[in-house]
């Protein structure tokens, strides 16, 4: 008897995972701005955890200096295309 519960409560878990779900999220399309934002994110938490590694000893001061550098002109970048379609976008409204 506990083996047949065993079996259906078996199958049941497999339905529920396995079974496709037929009202899926649907996803709102990215704009350009909209990943630029994310990439800034990232970039800064990149630098943050530069940091702390560096705080830990984990690299070397020339080492530390090159990555936070290329870190930090890639930031750069990225701050001033959100800030060239930020305008492009204002100037549209």
């Amino acid at each position: 008897m506990s083996t047949i519960a065993c079996g259906v409560l078996l199958l049941a878990i497999f339905a529920f995972v396995f079974y496709p779900q037929r009202h899926t999220a649907r996803q709102i399309p990215k704009t350009r701005l909209d990943f630029l934002r994310e990439q800034k994110d990232v970039l800064y938490e990149n630098l943050r955890d530069l940091n702390f590694e560096y705080s830990a000893g984990k690299y070397t001061a020339e080492d530390y200096a090159a990555q936070r550098a290329a870190l930090e002109n890639e930031t750069a970048a990225v701050l001033a295309e959100i800030d060239q379609l930020e305008l492009q976008v204002a100037l549209h409204s």
